[in-house]
């Protein structure tokens, strides 16, 4: 990090992601402590050494207030190790890495445990205000006929829930679903149908072919819920996804003249991912292999309603304090919250107009090769679990430079609310 020590990235887990339907057999700490257990079991020093545990999430369940806190104890770290929650919508999991990484660079901690987690099935249901009314008012009434009478004033519209989840994922200053942001930059980068669908399949193909092949042997473990079943991959792939299937789903935030469908969409999904990250003298004194370096953050805010150009907004001024241009970057993880969105970064860089009026930028920035973002799949196969995401493909990303033999990634995400961020990694590429 900028005039501070070295961030090392000494090792990191994740779960499997999996589709979220009705509410899943892994609550968010669960799954945290799924994939903590394995990963601090092969570390040659015991949890109690952490200075701190950071974790990102953005609706942990009710008994999980402090999540951070309630996995490191569950993880043993012991009491006397702090740790606490953090909260960037969809760039929780990169923001709980940025914080662990600013702490170890200005020498306030040199052991830190940081991710980020989410049990989307387990998303709250709400009572309206009507019927919390109403049970306040059942909870005064005393006697019989106070309570026959506040009976009868329940109607069928007490009854009506609030699905928190829908409501997490739509905008409440612009009034528009993440889904409806999406269609906004399809249309203006003339985005079409076709394009979002032949990047799902893509996405669903590069998983398809990183699961057949082991890629993510080492980064995912194996989890097991109360009845024993083994949960092993991410199980949101749809190998049989082709053109013509897609092509028939209809669009889902603009029925009539949409283009954005369940198919070219982020994955509704539960999964957790931990990264260690570890000073130079935390390093050297546990005798720690390492698997990359974090050597910058940036994060950027931008009109909520094109919310989906987070990553242009958060990467372009980190590029330019290094002093590099697209090509300079080996590999990218962008993550996939919609096909559009993705596309839609990748044609602001190209837009010599978007970079001047939006980035400041005398011409265009540049062309990204599609063949070095996401090889593995991304959100639209994977899955999004909004709270760990950024941690994922940060993780992921390390991995990836390690099986390439290459040098510099960047890592970047759309953030609802109008908001971008973007994390650099460095290893040696011998």
């Amino acid at each position: 990090m900028k005039n501070g020590k070295t961030v090392f990235v000494v090792d990191g887990s994740r779960t499997p992601f999996l589709r979220a339907g009705k509410p899943g057999p892994f609550r968010a700490a669960d799954l945290a402590v799924a994939a903590g257990r394995p990963l601090l079991a092969r570390q040659p020093f015991e949890p109690d050494q952490f200075d701190e545990v950071i974790l990102g999430c953005v609706m942990p369940g009710p008994d999980e207030v402090n999540i951070g806190r309630v996995a490191a104890l569950r993880l043993g770290c012991g009491k006397k190790v702090p740790a606490w929650t953090v909260q960037r919508n969809c760039a929780s999991g990169m923001q709980a890495l940025d914080c662990a990484a600013r702490n170890i660079a200005a020498g306030h901690s040199d052991l830190v445990l940081a991710g980020g987690v989410e049990a989307m099935s387990h998303a709250p249901v709400l009572l309206n205000n009507a019927m919390v009314g109403w049970l306040s008012d059942w909870a005064r009434a005393k006697d019989l006929p106070s309570k026959l009478k506040t009976l009868a004033a329940l109607r069928p519209g007490h009854l009506v829930p609030i699905i928190g989840l829908l409501r997490g994922l739509s905008d409440p200053v612009v009034g528009l679903s993440m889904g409806q942001t999406a269609e906004i930059l399809a249309k203006r980068f003339s985005i079409s149908r076709e394009q979002m669908d032949g990047f799902a399949i893509t996405s669903h193909a590069r998983l398809a072919q990183a699961q057949d092949d082991g890629i993510f042997e080492g980064e995912i473990e194996a989890i097991y819920d109360t009845h024993g079943k083994v949960y092993e991959h991410d199980n949101g792939l749809r190998r049989d996804s082709d053109m013509q299937k897609l092509a028939k789903l209809r669009p889902v935030f603009d029925r009539k003249f949409g283009s954005v469908t369940a198919g070219n969409s982020a994955q509704i999904t539960d999964g957790m991912a931990w990264l260690i990250l570890a000073s130079e003298d935390a390093v050297k004194k546990h005798q720690l292999p390492t698997i990359g370096r974090i050597t910058d953050c940036e994060w950027a805010g931008l009109d909520p309603a094109q919310m989906g150009l987070g990553p242009v907004h958060a990467t372009t001024p980190m590029l330019q304090r290094h002093q590099l241009a697209l090509k300079d970057v080996d590999y990218w993880e962008i993550n996939e919250a919609f096909a559009a969105q993705v596309l839609a970064c990748l044609a602001a860089w190209q837009d010599k107009d978007y970079c001047r009026d939006e980035l400041g930028l005398d011409q265009a920035l540049g062309k990204v090769d599609i063949d070095r973002v996401n090889l593995d799949g991304g959100g639209v196969s994977i899955g999004h679990p909004v709270g760990a995401s950024g941690a994922r493909i940060v993780l992921h990303l390390l991995h990836v430079l390690k099986r390439k033999k290459a040098h510099r990634g960047i890592a970047t995400l759309c953030i609802g609310g109008g908001q971008g961020g973007a994390m650099m990694v460095e290893r040696d590429a011998a």
